[in-house]
């Protein structure tokens, strides 16, 4: 396999059961080049990783489409500028085919218009425009098109259609059944509806026309050797349809009205299914609001200065680099740096915190906040998918899209379940025509079609991913990003959260608290501190160089700098050696510090982080530092241990140090002054006690910690959301989003067992009851029509959950 893998999700259409999705998926996952194919039944797309130099995403479409199922791509209409003649055309049309993701493009020179169809999982619409402009020629999304396809939208429309169509057709079918009935006999029915040509007029248009659906998917299911819901609903339509049309040949020349006809039981079969159909569109559609929510949040055009020229442009066009002119109130289109300008930015809907955060030039700002009070200029660094915002929801659709290792158990049980229950409808046919009434073919045949519709593993393969989707989708509304399925399965079992120091129980920013020297000038001190930290990107090191220049003490040049991890650092500043660190750095480098080790003791009991200083190899003074805690580490602590959940401090501080934090935090177990790569073994120790164990850190320094965790949680602030150390990004920032996953995971997992226990129940159960004559097949048909609008309505109970 080649390490330049790459991921594309696929809309899928004409799914209708587990054993389709099973079917897609296997059938990707056998083609070379392909790592990974998973596909979700709820959302309708198969996410796909896979090897460019093997396989292309055309090929990819061309097996789901080989499969029997339909690729459903976007199609965006692009004004197009400066085409002179047929071959300007001709080669943007050319370009434009070769890039990856494009399944078509058209350009009409007199219209100067391009439609390009294309795969949004692959490619964007500002990537296309931008390959136009690479070109030589200029593009711009039509102000009048849609540049996404309501999918979602359009099957409800679609589905309604053919639900009153078949509706109109079917309801004088079931007035004529319900007089067939002694106990309605009183209920009038016109003759004409008793006639069974004016039954087989009225069945014909909804067995073949609306019904086409499910004989098309059962003939491609049968050509792949598969089986799936159409198989069975097929099966069980057609042999009362088929059987009722003999009944209705053979009754000529006689009084046919008299005639027990079935053409109800097929037409209102499809119409049940077809009504159940569009309740399972309409409330899939709402187990991705969370990712309308956060598209939504999405500035939809920007004004940018381009040649001094400044000029108002959807945000698609924006590329990196354009400098964008942001007045108060408006929304920041994409993630840039301020080069002009200072103002207060409203960051709650990454952070969760309700204070606006000052910001001035030189300071980062993200896509889709707010800018309260003050002009900025804005130069774009990261747009398109590349965004914090983007990047949110890519974490959020991949979660939505994987499966959880529960799911399983399901997918077996789909895979083998049609066949097994055509087996054993024909086995209800053979008892009741040989045995229980013999020689009654209706009788036998209604308990046959009974089976085969009541058992349609529909709930069983939307059990899992609506729940997954909902879940997941609710805690991104939260600021808690999971990155799959299966962590968010995993998460419940956690009983061992370890918790980094620095940045994670602490806000992260250290400040210059204490200076004690030894024998020497305090400003003279300072000046050679600071000049040696400020080569050091460690939070204490800028801590100190801070607080020096804060005092208006200049610094000097350095010539030697040596980082020493987990040490300290050494330096050589105008000449002068000097060492920075713990009492291992002095006691490496042979010197004597046993005078200030009382005073050090002091100011670690109380918290702080202190260091000691050495110049030309003498001792010379102490420097430090403390990190305020974050208001809300205490009461998540305190969360976490209400749940019977263990909690470890971990962090590379002395164990005063870190004991002090402890206490105040109410942490009772804490492993001190580890290295980095220490923690990951701190982990591994946790884990071969049988503990399930979470790791909680800012997704660098503990990055092999969080890997080998079995969760990792990052601590992100926006620009951080996509570490890839870690299972779990917690966008806020407060330890209480810790409680909150956990929370959020069980109440999942839950819900997910509760579709799984009723899915399950209903097939077992339900096929019996209609094997013994107990249901009517159009009565199996609305349970079994309702059974995986049930599950999915449960699945949504999740977007309700408070945190």
């Amino acid at each position: 396999m080649s390490q330049n893998i790459k991921e594309t999700n696929l809309q899928i259409s004409g799914m209708t059961c587990a054993a389709c999705a099973i079917r897609i998926e296997k059938g990707l996952n056998k083609l070379e080049g392909v790592e990974t194919a998973n596909v979700n039944l709820a959302l309708e797309k198969s996410n796909v990783k896979y090897d460019p130099e093997k396989i292309k995403v055309e090929e990819i479409e061309k097996k789901i489409k080989d499969l029997g199922y339909e690729v459903v791509n976007e199609k965006t209409e692009f004004d197009i500028t400066g085409m002179t003649c047929a071959a300007c055309a001709a080669r943007i049309e050319k370009g434009l085919t070769k890039l990856e993701g494009v399944v078509r493009a058209n350009v009409n020179l007199a219209l100067e218009k391009a439609t390009v169809e294309y795969n949004s999982g692959v490619l964007s619409t500002g990537e296309i425009i931008q390959k136009v402009e690479t070109l030589g020629y200029g593009a711009h999304i039509k102000e009048d098109v849609k540049d996404t396809i309501d999918y979602r939208q359009k099957e409800i429309e679609k589905q309604t259609g053919k639900f009153l169509f078949s509706s109109i057709l079917s309801i004088p079918l079931l007035w004529a059944m319900v007089g067939h009935f002694s106990f309605t006999s009183f209920i009038w029915v016109p003759d004409m509806f008793m006639n069974p040509w004016v039954q087989l007029a009225l069945a014909t248009p909804v067995q073949f026309m609306i019904g086409k659906q499910f004989y098309v998917g059962a003939y491609k299911a049968l050509k792949n050797k598969g089986a799936n819901m159409d198989v069975l609903v097929s099966l069980g339509t057609s042999a009362a349809y088929f059987y009722s049309l003999y009944l209705s040949i053979v009754s000529i020349g006689s009084h046919g009205n008299s005639v027990e006809l079935y053409y109800e039981t097929s037409s209102i079969l499809i119409t049940l299914i077809i009504l159940g159909k569009l309740f399972e569109a309409k409330a899939k559609g709402r187990s991705s609001e969370a990712i309308k929510k956060l598209m939504g949040l999405q500035a939809k055009t920007a004004m940018v200065e381009r040649a001094g020229i400044e000029q108002e442009v959807p945000i698609e066009e924006v590329i990196v680099g354009d400098i964008l002119h942001i007045k108060p109130g408006e929304k920041i289109p994409v993630d840039g740096k301020i080069i002009e300008g200072r103002s207060a930015i409203d960051e709650s809907m990454l952070t969760g915190e309700s204070v606006p955060v000052d910001k001035s030039p030189g300071d980062e700002v993200i896509g889709a906040t707010i800018n309260k009070n003050g002009f900025l200029k804005v130069e774009a660094t990261k747009v398109g998918r590349d965004t914090a915002l983007a990047q949110i929801i890519k974490v959020v659709e991949e979660a939505q899209g994987s499966k959880a290792p529960i799911q399983r158990l399901a997918d077996k049980i789909s895979g083998i379940f049609v066949p097994i229950v055509v087996a054993l409808a024909v086995l209800a046919f053979v008892v009741w025509y040989f045995f229980v009434t013999p020689g009654d073919f209706a009788e036998a045949l209604e308990k046959l079609i009974a089976v085969l519709v009541i058992a349609c593993p529909c709930a069983l393969g939307l059990a899992t991913p609506t729940s997954i989707m909902a879940g997941s989708g609710r805690a991104a509304e939260y600021g808690i990003l999971f990155k799959g399925g299966e962590h968010l399965e995993m998460t419940h079992k956690i009983s061992t959260v370890v918790l980094d120091k620095t940045g994670t129980v602490t806000n992260g920013t250290p400040v210059l608290t204490d200076v004690f020297t030894n024998n020497s000038k305090s400003e003279e001190f300072l000046s050679l501190v600071g000049s040696a930290e400020k080569q050091s990107e460690h939070p204490l090191a800028q801590a100190i160089v801070q607080g020096i220049k804060d005092k208006g003490i200049a610094l000097k040049d350095v010539t030697e700098f040596e980082a020493i991890p987990g040490f300290g650092i050494k330096a050589i500043v105008e000449g002068k050696e000097l060492l920075v660190g713990t009492r291992k750095l002095m006691k490496q480098f042979n010197v004597s510090a046993e005078n200030a080790l009382d005073q050090m003791d002091v100011l670690e009991r109380a918290g702080k982080t202190a260091m000691l200083t050495a110049i030309n190899g003498h001792f010379a003074g102490i420097v430090a530092v403390a990190d305020t805690i974050k208001e809300t580490s205490q009461t998540a602590i305190s969360r976490l241990r209400n749940m019977g959940i263990e909690v470890i401090m971990i962090t590379g501080d002395n164990q005063q140090t870190a004991n002090a934090i402890a206490v105040q935090v109410g942490v009772d177990q804490v492993i001190a002054e580890v290295l980095p790569e220490g923690k990951a073994d701190e982990i591994k120790k946790l884990q071969a006690q049988g503990k399930k164990v979470a790791m909680v850190g800012d997704g660098i320094n503990d990055a092999p910690a969080l890997a080998i965790a079995d969760i990792g949680m990052a601590i992100g602030t926006g620009t951080d959301v996509a570490m890839e150390a870690a299972d779990i990004t917690l966008i806020r920032g407060d330890l209480n989003s810790i409680a909150d996953a956990i929370f959020m995971s069980k109440k999942t997992i839950r819900n997910i067992k509760q579709n799984l226990f009723w899915a399950l129940a209903y097939n077992t159960l339900g096929i019996p009851v209609a094997a013994l004559g107990f249901l009517a097949p159009w009565l199996a048909g609305a349970a079994m029509a309702f059974s995986s609008v049930s599950v999915v309505l449960n699945a949504l109970r999740l977007q309700k959950v408070k945190l």
